[in-house]
């Protein structure tokens, strides 16, 4: 049996822009399908879908190999989440699941009611993970993040090219990979950790103590641009390293 038989996962993809996002948003439940997880993906009518959709070259119209390759198994239906029919539907799925996904804006996971503070009525033992590029609060919770501006923010692009250029993005989709990869190794600590803990209370409500005491949440958070403040060149751009 697959470690993941019988964990259902939503992953929510809606109006990204950029290749990069659908990589980063997709790669999560691309692994946890491996693992032998239900993954829906719920994809965006207004959009048009999934950005990877676009993508050449394609198997038939509206379907590249790309997207295929980072979608492999998974169950997609479309849905609007600002209408209240899509987000009537979306409640029912959330309360036979055990895993929400989301990589948007830091500022509109709670808009759309994608974090736990918005799920927990429906199901309190949901586990919920928001992959954005500048954190769900502060001054730039609203900014996009793609992978190139990453990138630039935490200095990557100062160990590419040649050391006497400019800074130069890296060759590959480095901060969608890493960050796709520690968001699914956080889901699957936290889904591991739901139904260790889940028992202990009677209400069903998970509890993780921190520095604020008890804080009745599942969630977590990946930002990569919190990683670096700096974006000065490294001293690490030589020939050597980067030839």
């Amino acid at each position: 049996m697959a470690p993941l038989h019988g964990l259902r996962a939503v992953e929510v993809c809606l109006g990204v822009s950029a290749v990069g996002a659908g990589l980063a948003s997709s790669l999560p439940g691309s692994l946890f399908r491996d693992l032998g997880a239900d993954v829906v993906k719920i994809e965006d009518p207004r959009s048009g879908g999934d950005i990877s959709r676009s993508v050449p070259p394609y198997r038939i119209a509206g379907d590249s190999i790309y997207f295929q390759s980072f979608n492999r198994n998974k169950r997609s239906i479309t849905l609007d989440l600002r209408t209240p029919e899509g987000r009537a539907l979306f409640h029912r799925l959330v309360a036979v699941s055990h895993a929400v996904f989301n990589n948007l804006r830091g500022d509109e996971t709670h808009k759309l009611g994608l974090d736990y503070e918005s799920l927990r009525e429906i199901n309190p033992r949901i586990v919920c993970c928001s992959l954005s590029g500048f954190a769900r609060s502060g001054s730039r919770a609203h900014e996009p993040g793609y992978d190139y501006l990453i990138q630039a923010e935490t200095g990557y692009m100062s160990m590419t090219g040649d050391p006497a250029g400019p800074p130069v993005s890296c060759g590959v989709s480095v901060i969608d990979y890493a960050s796709g990869l520690a968001a699914a190794l956080g889901l699957v600590a936290a889904s591991l950790l739901a139904g260790l803990l889940a028992s202990r209370y009677a209400d069903g409500q998970l509890r993780f103590t921190g520095p604020a005491g008890i804080v009745p949440a599942a969630e977590a958070t990946w930002s990569p641009a919190q990683l670096s403040r700096n974006p000065a060149r490294s001293v690490l751009a030589t020939a050597e390293r980067c030839p």
